[in-house]
């Protein structure tokens, strides 16, 4: 319950230190898992921070325990004048649209999701061209020949990122295997590092020699699999490089922290504007990560194929297929 007596805390505080007219400030709603998972959450985070410290803005915060949570959180923050609201995670999509029409003078956004509405801006992101990245380097330095992938929820975000991870491994060896397993079918799925390690392990035994997860907080599991076991992960969303020095390959991050920033950025700029943007490698919203943690396990031939095919999705002249526009993806 900490969270949710936060939240009461902090609106009790406010309405007894006002007044007069609230200036509005930007508010986010975390998914569940907290804004310092190690992951998805805390990308966003970031995008927070960053804010803060060149803006010097207070953003208001809510840290949801359950999904149930969602709505009061945003009508809350609405009813009070904060915005732009934003909301972190598909799970809060119909949230979000209850609470835009409720406050349809309200500027909302939501981070992972689309929801058609006058007032909400929509990110969403190109996880099918980061995890091409990822499939490069994990086939090459496989020495197995077989790779494993581990996702959270089974949702089509899941599906783009381990069919852009199928292709790009592929694209190194026809012939290199890759196993995959989801946790489950709810959201629950993203928060059991227990399973998530579980999943690694089995896959580790059928020879995987470098697993991806996709997996929210479940994938903290699956890198401490990794790492016990003596071979290689891969990290997303944010950067997990420093998680297991040695036993991370890189970490594909998804830009939350950008999406969240221009969210807040617009709107103190007065140029918010609702709609869907879709960010992927050209756009900053997908990237790799080579730090001091993998700049030993990644070596120059490694790179330069990274290098070039990060060059050729954003140019165009790769394409990696999109399993939610363009239906199954090609190779299993």
């Amino acid at each position: 319950m900490k969270a949710h007596w936060h939240f009461l805390l902090m609106a009790l505080t406010v309405a007894a230190g006002s007044s007069g007219p609230a200036v509005a400030e930007p508010a986010i709603v975390y998914s569940v898992g907290g804004k310092f998972d190690g992951s998805f959450n805390e990308s966003a985070f970031r995008g927070v921070e960053r804010f803060r410290n060149e803006t010097g803005a207070t953003v208001r915060e809510f840290e949801l325990e359950r999904d149930a949570q969602s709505l009061q959180a945003l009508r809350t923050f609405a009813g009070r004048g904060e915005e732009p609201v934003v909301a972190i995670g598909f799970n809060q999509a119909s949230a979000v649209a209850e609470a835009a029409k409720a406050y349809p003078d309200t500027d909302f956004a939501i981070i992972d999701m689309v929801v058609d509405a006058p007032n909400v801006a929509s990110y969403v992101f190109k996880e099918q061209e980061a995890s091409y990245i990822a499939g490069v380097l994990a086939a090459k330095a496989s020495k197995t020949g077989t790779i494993g992938f581990v996702g959270g929820m089974d949702i089509p975000i899941i599906r783009r990122f381990l069919c852009g991870y199928q292709l790009g491994a592929k694209s190194v060896s026809k012939d290199i295997k890759v196993l995959f397993n989801m946790t489950g079918s709810t959201p629950a799925a993203f928060a059991d590092p227990a399973r998530g390690a579980e999943l690694a392990r089995i896959q580790i035994r059928t020879g995987a020699d470098v697993v991806i997860q996709a997996a929210g907080g479940t994938g903290i599991g699956v890198l401490q699999a990794v790492a016990d076991a003596g071979v290689l992960g891969i990290g997303t969303d944010s950067n997990q490089n420093g998680l297991h020095p040695g036993n991370v390959l890189t970490s594909i991050r998804k830009r939350l922290d950008n999406a969240v920033y221009d969210s807040f950025k617009s709107a103190r700029d007065g140029a918010f504007k609702p709609g869907i943007r879709v960010l992927g490698l050209a756009e900053g919203g997908m990237d790799w990560v080579l730090d001091e943690n993998n700049k030993d396990l990644i070596t120059p031939d490694m790179k330069a194929a990274a290098d070039a095919a990060t060059a050729g999705i954003s140019d165009g002249s790769i394409h990696v297929h999109d399993v939610v526009t363009e239906g199954a993806c090609p190779v299993s």
